[in-house]
């Protein structure tokens, strides 16, 4: 009997792409017969996934992970060919399994994700299996990792099939309150908010400065074309850049779902409701398709 080593085995899936253990038992059942091998998994369907890799993944799923004491949560974006398949059962489950590595692992990219070792396999490993089950190409895209420390719980939502993934944290003063029932709403209807609305910051102090800047930039030019005196030009950027503020920062919008209320009203009420201090701590939002 051949010794089967690492190398060997390294070879063959650089080779075929097929899955680390079915390249070592493939091997095995060659006795280290490099060419034999790559039959073995020929002829169970397992070398074709390397040349599934190289075709388009248009469709796919956001997957979520939320453990469960609601303290650490994930997205990940997983794509695949068709939409047919995105819609299985079998495509979600494998998408959630791939999710839940990202918050276990907390990995700081997409290389160091397929890196992750889960039950002694790696994730890249695991992706080419699932390719061999689903039958299409399949890809890793973005994902969110939320944690949370001290009161309060962390809210998830998936929009329709799969196409938005969202993530909200909020925090309370008070234990009891995380598990009030209109804590719990709020929670889930600032998720609905985001899913909807797509925010890019929590409130004005957190929009990016860069992105102010760009802003008020093109509201200035805008002023200026209008010929009025100056002081009047920098009323009117200023009045334009406090409007983009109320349809970008979260807390500012208007509640979806109440048109009378704001994020940051709705918010109050709950406060007063369940005599607490509530806060939205960060928000994740991932789209399907989407380079953000």
């Amino acid at each position: 009997m051949a010794k089967i080593t690492a190398a060997l085995v390294k070879q063959l899936r650089e080779q075929t792409g097929a899955g680390m253990m079915e390249c070592k038992k493939a091997l095995t059942e060659a006795d280290g017969d490099m060419d034999k091998a790559i039959d073995v998994l020929r002829t169970r369907g397992l070398a074709a996934a390397q040349k599934k890799q190289g075709r388009a993944t248009n469709e796919g799923v956001v997957a979520v992970y939320t453990s469960e004491d609601g303290k650490l949560a994930s997205l990940l974006e997983v794509n695949c060919e068709t939409d047919f398949v995105a819609r299985t059962d079998k495509f979600k489950d494998i998408a959630a399994g791939f999710a839940k590595a990202v918050a276990v692992a907390d990995p700081a990219d997409i290389d160091a994700l397929k890196a992750v070792e889960v039950e002694g396999t790696s994730v890249a490993d695991q992706l080419t299996e699932a390719i061999h089950i689903i039958g299409e190409n399949m890809q890793l895209g973005k994902f969110a990792r939320e944690t949370l420390e001290g009161n309060g719980l962390i809210d998830s939502y998936i929009h329709g099939e799969g196409n938005i993934g969202v993530l909200v944290s909020l925090t309370c003063a008070k234990p009891e309150t995380a598990a009030n029932d209109e804590f719990k709403t709020l929670a889930h209807d600032i998720a609905l908010q985001i899913a909807a609305m797509n925010p890019i910051a929590i409130d004005e102090a957190s929009v990016p400065a860069d992105v102010v800047e760009h802003e008020k930039a093109i509201y200035k030019e805008q002023a200026a074309e209008s010929g009025k005196p100056e002081e009047i030009q920098e009323k009117m950027a200023t009045g334009r850049l406090k409007k983009f503020f109320k349809e970008v920062c979260l807390v500012d919008q208007v509640f979806v779902k109440d048109p009378d209320l704001t994020i940051k009203a709705y918010i109050a009420k709950v406060e007063k409701a369940t005599g607490d201090q509530i806060a939205v701590a960060a928000f994740d939002r991932v789209q399907l398709g989407s380079e953000n």
